[in-house]
């Protein structure tokens, strides 16, 4: 008899990992260590700790948007990011990453212009695209490179 595998869950909050058992309804689960909602459809803006934490220790696929408070592009496409978020959560994990606040990651990344989303699983980069777009390109380029995502 094959074990069905839990999910690892990073909070987009206080970085708490939580196991989600594949039977629990995703979109009710809250987090054990702060007791926010896991899936609210806002991606979270994370620190360094918590970005490392979510792109290492999470099962599921996560998309960082790299951005700037003072990037047109970046504040244009935040709406659309949120609304994507909606539509991919809780098979897909968004977060956001201020390059100004987290200079050593996004040198780390090599990020070169913004905004820019990588798509990460299992620890890797799968993908990147640099650019706003709307939330409609969003998810298909999130689709596009993570079949699984499609459901």
């Amino acid at each position: 008899m094959a074990m069905v595998q839990e999910n690892l869950v990073v909070c987009g909050k206080c970085g708490g990992v939580n196991r989600l058992p594949p039977a629990r309804n995703a979109g009710d689960a809250k987090c054990g260590k702060c007791g926010i909602k896991l899936f609210s459809g806002h991606p979270e803006d994370v620190d360094a700790q918590t970005f490392d934490r979510q792109v290492k220790r999470s099962s599921l696929p996560v998309v960082v948007d790299v951005w700037a408070p003072w990037c047109g592009p970046c504040k244009m496409m935040a709406p659309a990011y949120e609304a994507a978020a909606i539509e991919l959560e809780p098979h897909v994990r968004l977060i956001k990453l201020n390059s100004d606040n987290e200079q050593a990651i996004a040198s780390r990344l090599g990020i070169r212009g913004i905004p820019t989303m990588i798509l990460f699983h299992g620890g890797r980069e799968l993908a990147r695209t640099s650019g706003a777009m709307t939330a409609g390109q969003i998810v298909r380029w999130v689709r596009d490179h993570l079949p699984m995502a499609a459901s």
